[in-house]
């Protein structure tokens, strides 16, 4: 995808424009320029599908308010080229695109479509074996089928050391002490889950917890002094969380997660095996209920976080975790006030360990 600086060649149009405007634009120039109001405004991608779609060859080009992280779906959506911000750095937006190369709704000069690929898409294939074959099985048998060097896989697991964090790592430690686990260090954790994470670790005798930091140039440009949280939490997320995870997963090729179907009505329908991008997604403890986590962390004696007594069922960075009121739900305390609900790593079939 290329990235482009002040262009000049395309009409230029908001993604809220009317779609009769959109159409009469689309059928008469054979480049659009497509503004995007806000970073979680998803109409830009969803017109850019529906485009190509209608059989639009012309080019697209996404300007305004998008991020790094958003250039695989941007991609995959159909978009050819990125408008850069003025004095925006190019490097985040070369790597992210090199994570996932192929277009989704045919671009300009690209004819390779996700959906033909899927069509044999070993992964998926795997995935639907793993299911039928170990979906009902026990979290920690499900491990240890994954984890099989037969396999041949590269996995990781991505823990928050977070309040339920305990149990996955626990059921890591007693299959494969010595698997990769990546905790993302935003710089804005509670200084309790810093403590928590030494801790864990050495407790269950974890050998290769990893600690992947945001760059500090990246941090430097854009949170210079560390409050980009206030006006732009997503802007913070994807500098703090969602770029360098991609980063630190690049060589893996299947990630254990601690993601539950209870936790919201997104993840109701979680499998135990996934598979998106090239990537097999595994989680073992989908299944499993709030009452059976507990149950697990009191039987085998595993250290709570501290902050969990203090009313915090669940823990993110210190700006944007509060603690709960009677009557709320979990995730209630998570960017309160707000229309965010999650970091962004979910949109990469990611989810931390909590």
């Amino acid at each position: 995808m290329q990235l482009l600086e002040q262009v000049q060649d395309g009409v230029r149009l908001s993604v809220s424009s009317p779609e009769d405007d959109i159409r009469a634009a689309a059928a008469a120039n054979d480049s659009l320029i497509l503004e995007f109001e806000a970073f979680r405004d998803g109409r830009g991608f969803s017109l850019a599908a529906v485009l190509r779609g209608q059989g639009y060859r012309g080019r697209l080009i996404a300007a305004g308010k998008v991020l790094p992280d958003q250039a695989r779906h941007l991609r995959r959506c159909g978009f050819d080229a990125v408008e850069l911000s003025p004095g925006a750095d190019p490097a985040p937006w070369r790597r992210m695109d090199q994570v996932f190369s192929a277009a989704y709704q045919a671009a300009s000069g690209d004819d390779r479509l996700v959906w033909r690929q899927r069509h044999t898409n070993p992964d998926a294939a795997l995935a639907a074996r793993l299911n039928a074959q170990w979906g009902q099985a026990d979290a920690e048998d499900l491990l240890r089928a994954v984890l099989d060097p037969a396999l041949e896989r590269k996995a990781a697991a991505i823990s928050s050391f977070g309040a339920e964090a305990a149990v996955l790592l626990h059921l890591i430690s007693r299959v494969r002490p010595d698997l990769p686990v990546v905790f993302l260090e935003t710089g804005q954790h509670f200084f309790q889950t810093l403590a928590y994470r030494r801790v864990l670790t050495e407790r269950l005798g974890l050998t290769d917890v990893r600690d992947i930091k945001p760059e500090a140039a990246a941090l430097s440009k854009a949170d210079p002094r560390g409050d980009l949280w206030r006006s732009a939490p997503d802007a913070c997320c994807a500098i703090r969380k969602v770029q360098p995870l991609a980063q630190a997963l690049a060589g893996f090729d299947t990630r254990i997660t601690g993601r539950k179907r209870y936790q919201n009505s997104h993840r109701a329908a979680l499998e135990p095996f996934e598979a998106a991008d090239g990537v097999l997604t595994v989680n073992p403890l989908a299944a499993w209920s709030a009452d059976q986590i507990e149950t697990w962390l009191r039987d085998h004696q595993l250290p709570r976080h501290p902050l969990v007594e203090q009313g915090y069922p669940s823990i993110g960075c210190w700006p944007c975790t509060r603690a709960v009121e009677t009557g709320e739900d979990a995730r209630d305390g998570r960017w309160a006030g707000q229309e965010k609900t999650e970091c962004g790593i979910h949109e990469q079939a990611l989810a931390p360990a909590c």
